[in-house]
C-alpha cells in the first residue's frame, strides 16, 4: 500500500543510445514490449504504471550525447477507462507532481499533476 517501485532500464541509455546501437535500441524495445502485459497483469485495481525517460538519446544521432527531442509518457492503471491523451506536459516535475498525488492523495507543490485527466 502507498509503496512506489522505480525501475531505471539503464541499458536503453548506456548500451544503445549513447552508442548509437540502433539495431541493439530496436531489440531492447521489442523485449520490453513483449513484457508489458504480464507488468499490467500483476498491477492490482489502484496501482498506477508510469513509464518515461530521464532524457533524449537518439541512437540514430551522429553524436552520443543527450539529445532534445521529447520523451514519452504513457500511464495505465487498472482503473482507467480508456486512452487519455495527455499532450505535451510542460515540465518533468509533472511527473513528479503525480506520483505523489497518486501515493499521498495531496498535492506537491511543484508540477501539475495529470491523475484527474486519467479518470483516477
Amino acid at each position: 500500500d502507498s509503496d512506489l517501485i522505480f525501475a531505471n532500464l539503464v541499458d536503453f541509455d548506456m548500451l544503445y543510445g549513447h552508442r548509437n546501437d540502433v539495431e541493439g535500441y530496436a531489440q531492447a524495445l521489442e523485449a520490453f514490449d513483449r513484457s508489458l502485459p504480464a507488468i499490467m497483469a500483476a498491477l492490482r485495481r489502484d496501482d498506477l504504471l508510469l513509464i518515461t525517460a530521464d532524457h533524449g538519446c537518439d541512437p540514430t544521432d551522429p553524436g552520443t550525447d543527450h539529445t532534445r527531442e521529447y520523451v514519452p509518457v504513457l500511464a495505465w492503471s487498472p482503473r482507467m477507462a480508456g486512452p487519455v491523451a495527455l499532450g505535451t506536459l510542460s515540465t518533468f516535475a509533472d511527473i513528479g507532481a503525480t506520483v505523489y498525488e497518486h501515493i499521498t492523495g495531496g498535492s506537491f507543490g511543484f508540477g501539475c499533476s495529470f491523475l484527474a485527466k486519467l479518470g483516477l
